[in-house]
């Protein structure tokens, strides 16, 4: 196959991201190719963005994305970020709206480069989260890590994003957890029948708070924007902090921070934040096989 759709590298607070542009094309980016990029270090990725001719009127693009694993993923604030960078250097525009299979998503880049992202309403239904048992609040579930008289981790807040996610409160820096044990183990914890997103966060004020993630479908993430906007949302919830927070993303590097705020007018949740492009090349969406831009020496190329 020929390596000839073109494709960004970029990241949003280090969560790495391939922007795949697939527009004019009716096949997508397969699982196997997803698979195969991500097992390769140069294209190494937590979730690719592929953007797709508009199936909707007023939209500006359709966004399929994908994880490390092949799987699907409904919502990906850094990487929606990412797309609208990239559309904006390719357009000029400022504002766009794109449709995923979570809804739609509006968006606008700032003059100081940073992108705000409607992350749309935040679902707590017990049912929509989804959650295999019955919650009547699910601001605090029954789940725990460790000893039953004195659990590492325990009684989280869940909610979806258009993704489930379950926040767990902690006291302590949230590097001194060993995410990278409990993760794999909470990410397919039976009560989650659509696997979840796990994040520790620790409030440091009102309007501060820090995060780690542990990503559906991608592991051990620098950064996950909408983790950031369900951790801030569930500590609104709780009582913990105010509607608009600072997250300190822990894991993020370089370090960042994402502004969230809850809306009380419209209950939508924004995310603001940064976008980086690192280079680009042309990969074959149904195999993986891809080159690097600019370097056409045999070192530039790569196929899984």
């Amino acid at each position: 196959m020929t390596a000839n759709v073109p494709f960004a590298r970029m990241n949003g607070l280090g969560n790495q991201i391939l922007v795949v542009d697939m527009r004019g094309r009716t096949d997508r980016v397969s699982a196997e190719a997803a698979v195969a990029l991500a097992a390769n270090a140069e294209t190494a990725f937590d979730q690719i963005m592929a953007i797709h001719d508009p199936k909707a009127s007023g939209t500006d693009a359709y966004i399929d994305i994908l994880n490390c694993d092949g799987s699907k993923a409904q919502a990906c604030g850094n990487g929606s970020r990412c797309v609208v960078q990239a559309l904006a250097a390719e357009t000029g525009k400022k504002v766009f709206t794109f449709q995923t299979v979570a809804g739609i998503l509006n968006a606008v880049e700032h003059e100081d480069g940073t992108i705000s992202v409607d992350m749309g309403k935040p679902v707590f239904e017990w049912n929509r989260i989804p959650l295999a048992e019955e919650f009547h609040d699910t601001r605090r579930i029954e789940l725990q890590i460790g000893p039953i008289d004195d659990p590492v981790l325990h009684s989280p807040s869940a909610m979806s994003m258009g993704n489930p996610h379950a926040v767990f409160w902690v006291d302590r820096d949230v590097m001194s957890y060993d995410l990278a044990r409990f993760g794999p183990l909470l990410e397919n914890h039976p009560i989650f029948p659509e696997r979840a997103n796990i994040t520790l966060a620790q409030v440091t004020s009102r309007s501060s708070m820090t995060t780690r993630t542990w990503e559906r479908g991608a592991g051990l993430t620098l950064a996950c924007g909408s983790a950031a906007c369900a951790a801030a949302v569930n500590a609104a919830r709780t009582g913990r902090t105010g509607r608009k927070v600072d997250v300190h993303v822990a894991s993020a590097n370089p370090p960042g921070i994402l502004t969230i705020e809850w809306r009380e007018s419209d209950d939508h949740v924004v995310m603001t934040g940064p976008a980086e492009w690192e280079w680009s090349g042309t990969l074959d969406p149904s195999s993986g096989a891809w080159q690097r831009d600019a370097d056409m020496a045999e070192e530039g190329v790569a196929a899984p």
